[in-house]
Parts: C-alpha cells; structure tokens; sequence
C-alpha cells in the first residue's frame, strides 16, 4: 500500500527553495518555521510529509504522553515528575496534521470540567500540540484556519509551552515543534501580524519547462506503482541526506556570527523598513543555520543574502494588496554598502589554491532561481553545491499577467456616455487606477447572527462577552461556573453532601451562551457603465470599493464582485476569501456602454441564492456603487424596481454608495436604496472620518429587526 511509504524528500524534482527552507528548520527549528505559498499541485504537501523521515530519533519518558526528553524532563509535565535519567525509549519524530476544522480542544487539549469541579482533578486530555512536541506541526490551508487557533498555534510555537485554562483550571505543558504552513493565496491571505510569527516564506509554482513536467510525471507515478521499490532506489540518498542534517545540527552551536554579518543583517532590515526586530533575529538564525549546513563555522556574506531572501519577503508588505517580494538589485546594493561602511570587515580568506571570492557574491553571473518565487539558487547558500539535495532546477514561470488585463481592452459594446449621446463600441475606455484607499465607516448586517467568526456583525460566537447561560447539546466546551452551581446548589442535601466539595453532576453543567463578531459575506455590485466613464469619477468609485474591500479583508469577509455595462451583468469574481483577487479584477475593470442595472441586481440575487445553499449561516451584505441610472432593456427602471425588492423580500442587508456628482442630482441611487429597504450613502460619506457614528446597520427595514 502506498500509504505505508512516504514519498523520499530527495525524489522531489526542482522547488530548491522550498527543500532549502525546510532543511533549514531541521537543522535549527529557531528559525521559527516556514510558510510555503503556492499554487495547487506544486509538492507543499509532498515535501513537508517527507522532511519528518530526515530529523534524528526521539528518546522519550516511558509512558509519558508529552513526549519529555529522558535526560531532561520537563519540570511541569502533567504526567511528571520523571526521575532525570529515568527509562526512556526512542520513536521517530512525528509530523502531526493540524486539520482546518480543527476545534481548540483538539488544538491544545481538553479538560475534563466536570471532575475538575465534583473531584478536584485536574484530567487532561493532550491536544494535537502535545503529540507534535519535539517533531512537526503541519498546517494546510493555514489561511482558512480561524484566527484564533492561529493565535493560539503561534503563541506555543514561539514560547514553546502550551497553556490551557478552563474557569480557574490550568494545565502548562512543554510544545516545542517546527511549524510549517502552507497555503494558496488565491483563497485568502494571513493577516500581516500573523505572517510575521513564521520565520521564513517560500513561493512555488510549477514549472514551465516541458522536460522537468515529464520528469515529476515520471517519478510519480512510479512511485504510485511501486511505492516500496521507489523508496529502495532513493533510500541512499535519504540517508546521506539525513546524515548531513544531522551533522549541521551538531555544527550550529560552533558558527560564529560575526560583527560584520550581524551589521548586515541589521542595515537590510532597515533598509526594507522591516517593522520590529523579529525579522533581524530570524535572518541572524537563518544565515547560521545556512553557514552550518555548508559545513562552515563563519557565516558569509551570500549566507546573510539567502537568508534575507527566505526570511524578509512576507515581512514587506504594507497593505494587504502588496505582493510578498524582495528586490534583489536593492539587496546587492545594500550588502555592499554595509561592507564600504565597514572598514574593519575584510572578505573572509579562501582555501589554499582557490581564488578569492567577490565579497558581493554575484560575479558568477548567475540569476535568480525562478523556481522559488524569484529567490536564489539555494546552492548558492550552501557555499558546496547542492551538497544532497538533487541535481534538478525548477523552471522560471516568469511572472504572471494582472488578472483580466486582456479583458481589459477587448470585448467593446455600443453604449450611452451618461448624457444620451450614443457612443460606438471603439470608443470604450481603458480601465481606469483606482484612487487612493481611506478608511471606511464600518457597515454591519443588523440583528444576530451565528456565522463564522469575523470583526464586522453581532453574532454569537465561541468567543467574545459571555450573554448567558444553556444546557450543553453536546460536550461542554465553555463552562459558565456561576449558573452550573446555581444548578447544583438546591440538590446538594439530597444528594448526601458531608464535605465542603460541591456535589456536581452532569445534568447541572451549563454552557456559556457569548457574543461577538462573524464575518460576512459581501457582495460588490458595480455600474461600469458609460455613465461613470469619466476618468476622475470612476478612479473615484474604484478608490471607494478597494477601500471596503481592504475592510472587508480586515474584518475577515467573504467577497465577491458582481459588474455590469453594455447590455448584460456578469460575475467578475465568485465569493472567496482571497479580498486579492478582487482588488485585481477591479483594478482591470473597463467601462463604457449602456446601464443594465437590473441584470446587475439580478445577476447578484441569483449569486446570494446558490451562496445560502452552500454556507446558510454567512449573512451577506450587497454593497451597490452606482449613480442609480438605469438604460438598459425594455422598460429599465421598473424592471430596477422588481429585481430591487427580490431582495428586499429575502431581508438582505444592502447599502447603495451613490456615484453621482455635480451641482444638479437627480437622487435615483437613494430610490434604489427605498427599493431595496437599505441605506444610500455617498461617496464623500462612506469615509469613516466624515461621520460622528463609525458604526451603522446598513438597513432598518422591520423584518431584520424583528430578526434581532
């Protein structure tokens, strides 16, 4: 069976800086982790599976579930204590999976509340950070996870202890793992803070050279054919493999980071604008780690390069449409004036024979490794070559085309400029930049929801302001002390209490009932049309939407983006989590022709429909941004009318941002908020800084309240 092998680290073809990251870690798991960002199908998964097979043995407490270190255990082990040098055994260093619907209990373990309140003990349950102490924690699709448990993983991965409270209850143990995540950022980014805890990031695309294609093809499938036989043809380089990981690992303590690299580290930091001192302390870590599996004791000055290449891209961005990246030819120029400012720092000697190196590293004349997201050829770093890992190089992809640009200039319809005037098709315009972002008032679906977890609209949450107290469903997750002992007071002489114990039993436990926030799903319908071709207005208008949809990112939405003009409305983005894509298909938006509104509204309520069937607990919120012209069709404005109170009927939460301008308004966007029964704001308005009250419910019609 296949599932009994892994697929060999050293078979994997091309992504040299994925390999080299993770190598990293396992080497020197202060490094703090690795994410890995990429599309589907490029060996995230493979690689990380097969990285556990590399890391030295484990010794172990006999019968610990915690995994402690015979000749060091952990003081507070819930399972201790353990004698020092006591019987151990040795076991594989695990890979433990994180899933997306992983509950917190499951996380960071369970405690039993009801025989911590009737018994006065402390029953724990080992979560998945205890089974991953001194191996790997593995998170796919670290984006979808909820913030929360996002939290809660990185704060033990960077204090290397786990804390669980329960109402007065608490448990501490030892989780001390290498954390890797990966993700497609197509569904959804990390939010900068949490991007910041993984000490380096990797992208990877596949590669665009036919030969390299055939050759992952060919070593695939024969190791689905063959899976114990592969592994056997692979097994020696496994194993050299190992052994040198293993023998960096006894180098690290041994590399000296010098003054001069150590002043480089910092001036490329700054350079950059790297917010904080994490990422100066990860680039330290990393180009030791990178100097010890060259086999070196001295880091150099391409160590300290590499490692900024692998440690500082995610740590770059400023908003949450910057694109993770580094500018080498800015990298290069730094390093060398970090050198010239340094007159003490002399190019380290070579070995005898070998002549001596360009201090900047980059007279081979080599470029950049496309394979890792533009990032340098990790042998580069390794000072020996590949040096164990294989031969192969991926591809440069080259860099990919804005999404919807050739739309952009294509597809021309006859339309009406605004004023009457027919304009031909020939004369649609280019998709206009988007105006400068601001901060928007906050808009939240009125009532109380149950969706999942966000910052925009009530709801009731595992998480936020205790409201109350139930009886538990199922298994008690958030204990309200005060109305269980309320439940058991009344019994306690009937149930023979003699002791100051509380006598508690099953039927008195009550859940806490809390309030806070979920995020919504929110819904963009934008007139493209000819009346909002004028350069200035329509940069205007696409300012305002990249401005909610940066808020929408914030507060952890689901977006979607809905466009009409011409004759007919179409689906621009379907509803996802990545607000990215989006702010793309946005940016390439072209305008011109008539304005079909209703097929804007129609097009929206058909795309809220199939989205209730898929997640029923996501409320939306249709944002439209027009003028409220309608002149498309037969009979355009009653047709706008019906297909408005479509959604009116089904109490769908909108706001219509008003569009027009000049001294003389005709107010046709606020008879379509009537329609809707929402709320019209203009664009001037929707600035967060023009209003006293930053907090709104974007509609007032009954049935939502009566919802609430």
């Amino acid at each position: 069976m296949s599932t009994s092998f892994r697929y060999p680290f050293t078979a994997i073809v091309g992504q040299d800086d994925l390999r080299l990251a993770l190598l990293l870690n396992a080497v020197s798991p202060a490094v703090g982790g690795v994410l890995v960002r990429g599309e589907k199908g490029t060996a995230k998964s493979t690689a990380v599976r097969a990285l556990a097979a590399l890391l030295p043995a484990v010794r172990t407490v006999e019968g610990c579930r915690f995994s402690c270190d015979p000749a060091a255990p952990d003081p507070g082990c819930p399972d201790g204590p353990h004698p020092a040098d006591g019987p151990g055994g040795e076991r594989a260093a695990r890979m433990v999976e994180l899933p997306v619907g992983a509950s917190e209990d499951r996380l960071v373990g369970a405690l039993d509340i009801e025989r911590a309140l009737a018994e006065g003990v402390k029953a724990f349950e080992p979560g998945l950070l205890a089974d991953a102490h001194r191996g790997i924690l593995y998170v796919d699709e670290v984006n979808l996870l909820h913030d929360h448990l996002i939290d809660l993983l990185l704060d033990a991965a960077a204090m290397g202890a786990s804390y669980v409270e329960r109402e007065g209850v608490s448990v501490r143990h030892a989780a001390r793992f290498l954390l890797v995540g990966t993700m497609n950022p197509e569904e959804g980014e990390l939010r900068p803070q949490l991007l910041d805890r993984f000490g380096l990031t990797v992208e990877v695309a596949a590669s665009r050279e036919p030969g390299q294609r055939v050759e992952v093809v060919r070593r695939r499938l024969a190791f689905e054919d063959d899976p114990a036989a592969f592994a056997g043809r692979w097994a020696g380089e496994e194993a050299g493999l190992r052994e040198r990981v293993a023998a960096a690992r006894a180098l690290l303590p041994q590399v000296r980071l010098g003054d001069g690299a150590l002043r480089r580290v910092a001036a490329v930091c700054a350079a950059f604008e790297v917010d904080g001192m994490r990422g100066d302390l990860v680039m330290a870590r990393t180009a030791t780690a990178l100097a010890a599996w060259a086999g070196r004791t001295e880091v150099a000055v391409e160590d300290v390069r590499q490692a900024a290449l692998l440690a500082l891209p995610h740590r770059r961005r400023r908003n949450p449409f910057d694109a993770p990246g580094l500018d080498e030819e800015k990298l290069d120029e730094v390093l060398r004036d970090a050198a010239d400012d340094d007159p003490e720092d002399e190019p380290p000697t070579p070995p005898e024979g070998q002549a001596p190196q360009d201090p900047d590293g980059d007279d081979d004349g080599r470029g950049p490794d496309g394979g890792g997201g533009g990032q340098p050829d990790p042998g580069d770093g390794a000072g020996d070559g590949s040096g164990g890992l294989p031969p192969q190089r991926t591809e440069d992809s080259g860099a990919p085309a804005p999404e919807g640009a050739p739309e952009a200039l294509t597809g021309a319809e006859p339309g009406d400029s605004g004023g009457g005037t027919p304009r031909p098709a020939s004369a649609e315009q280019r998709a206009v930049a988007a105006g400068e972002p601001f901060r928007t008032k906050v808009l939240s679906v009125p009532g109380l929801g149950a969706g999942a977890a966000g910052r925009r609209s009530r709801a009731r949450t595992e998480h936020g302001r205790t409201t109350g107290a139930t009886r538990p469903e199922g298994a008690l997750t958030k204990l309200h002390l005060t109305a269980t002992v309320r439940a058991a007071a009344p019994h306690q002489r009937a149930r023979g209490r003699s002791g100051r114990g509380l006598v508690v039993r099953r039927d008195d436990l009550r859940q806490a009932t809390r309030e806070g926030r979920e995020g919504n799903l929110v819904l963009f319908v934008v007139d493209a049309s000819g009346s909002m071709a004028a350069r200035k207005r329509m940069g205007a208008v696409k300012g305002a939407v990249l401005s909610l949809l940066l808020d929408a990112y914030q507060r952890r939405d689901k977006v979607g983006l809905v466009t009409f003009r011409g004759r007919e409305a179409e689906v621009a983005l379907p509803p996802t989590s990545s607000v990215d894509a989006a702010a793309a298909r946005l940016q390439a938006l072209p305008t011109g022709g008539r304005t079909p509104l209703a097929a804007g509204l129609l097009k929206a309520h058909d795309v809220l429909r199939v989205e209730r069937l898929r997640d029923a607990t996501r409320r939306p919120l249709l944002v439209v941004v027009t003028d409220g012209r309608a002149t498309g069709g037969p009979e355009p404005v009653a047709l706008t009318a019906r297909a408005a109170r479509l959604h009116a009927a089904e109490a769908t939460a909108s706001v219509v941002v008003d569009c027009e301008t000049g001294p003389v308004r005709l107010g046709l966007a606020g008879e379509l908020a009537r329609e809707l029964r929402g709320t019209a704001v203009t664009l001037d308005e929707l600035r967060a800084e023009a209003l006293t009250g930053l907090v709104k419910d974007v509609t007032d019609h009954p049935r939502a309240r009566r919802a609430a």
